[in-house]
């Protein structure tokens, strides 16, 4: 009996400090209130403010600041998760936040094609409401009060919100590289005294070929999760029964 226990028995997954904690929690409520404050911007932009507002002002003007602020700062996934403050694969994470910093920075800012695109909209709607409701969900897991309907939201609302993401995403790849063709930014050609050439143009068209891998991986990895989670437990609850 003592050593099947032994055997069956996991140790336990060793808990964050308080500290740790207490960032985590102030980092993913802060970033629910970014993002709420972006779903609002947009809402306003669109629904509350009528075309005059809207021939004065671009939506990436009006949201410009909280986008780059909020967007970038999910950066600190990533070290997040390498340094194993939470559970999240570095790798996943990395891929995540490296596609949407670079729509942000090395798209949307980089050219004026990418400001007006209308994939802009799209993916920040996308974004909002997909951030709002995962960070919302990992503050909560923090403090161990999480409800079933906030869980049942992260683990669903992805099926829709991730290809509406991507698809904006795309768009604003597509706006940037038709400005890339004709104009050579961020690139450089030879002869120069590094002695080497790198193609803007090239680059883009590179990340958006790169969807076409990594998009089914990330998106198929959510649906084991959400497996994982929601549908675990009905397995569980079925296989009582039956015994």
């Amino acid at each position: 009996m003592t050593s099947k226990a032994v055997k069956t028995s996991k140790p336990a997954s060793k808990e964050p400090s308080a500290f740790i904690k207490l960032y985590l929690i102030a980092y993913n409520a802060g970033q629910v209130a970014g993002w709420s404050y972006i779903l609002w911007q947009l809402v306003n932009y669109y629904l509350l403010q009528g075309p005059e507002f809207r021939a004065q002002i671009t939506l990436w003007d009006y949201t410009r600041l909280a986008v780059i602020i909020f967007q970038n700062a999910a950066f600190v996934e990533i070290l997040n998760a390498s340094f194993g403050l939470v559970k999240s694969n570095p790798v996943v994470t990395g891929f995540q936040v490296f596609s949407r910093m670079m729509v942000v920075v090395g798209v949307v800012m980089a050219t004026p094609t990418g400001k007006v695109s209308p994939g802009l909209p799209i993916a920040l709607f996308a974004w909002a409401i997909t951030e709002i409701i995962r960070y919302g969900y990992y503050a909560l897991n923090i403090i161990k009060v999480v409800p079933h309907f906030v869980v049942f939201l992260r683990y669903t609302t992805f099926i829709a919100l991730y290809p509406i993401g991507v698809t904006g995403e795309l768009l604003c790849f597509w706006w940037a590289q038709s400005y890339a063709r004709e104009n050579s930014v961020w690139s450089l050609v030879m002869p120069n005294k590094w002695n080497g050439t790198f193609s803007y143009y090239a680059f883009l068209w590179i990340v958006m070929l790169g969807y076409i891998p990594i998009f089914p991986q990330l998106y198929l990895h959510m649906f084991a999760q959400r497996r994982k989670i929601l549908g675990g437990g009905a397995a569980v609850v079925s296989k009582k029964k039956t015994n």
